[in-house]
């Protein structure tokens, strides 16, 4: 019964998994092109960069098209913050 319970669990959630947007201390990378694989690998489609107070800020949508502002530090390419533009 227990491992029925985890199996109807695992694939309710799965959905859910697969439109995650990139979370605080992921890693994405310092160029262009490594951050937009690494954030589309993630469910976020990049439409910009810019800079914005020393980090980098990828302007992107998820998969209902929802705007978010992902900041990402230049030096190690790590996300430090995210934000729903909505």
């Amino acid at each position: 019964m227990l491992k029925k319970s985890l199996a109807v669990l695992c694939l309710c959630l799965a959905p859910v998994a697969a439109q995650a947007m990139p979370a605080v201390g992921d890693m994405v990378g310092t160029n262009p092109e490594e951050a937009t694989a690494a954030l589309a690998k993630a469910g976020c489609t990049v439409k910009e960069f810019e800079a914005e107070d020393g980090k980098i800020e990828a302007k992107c949508t998820d998969a209902e098209n929802k705007l978010w502002e992902v900041y990402i530090d230049p030096k190690s390419g790590k996300v430090t913050n995210v934000k729903n533009e909505d």
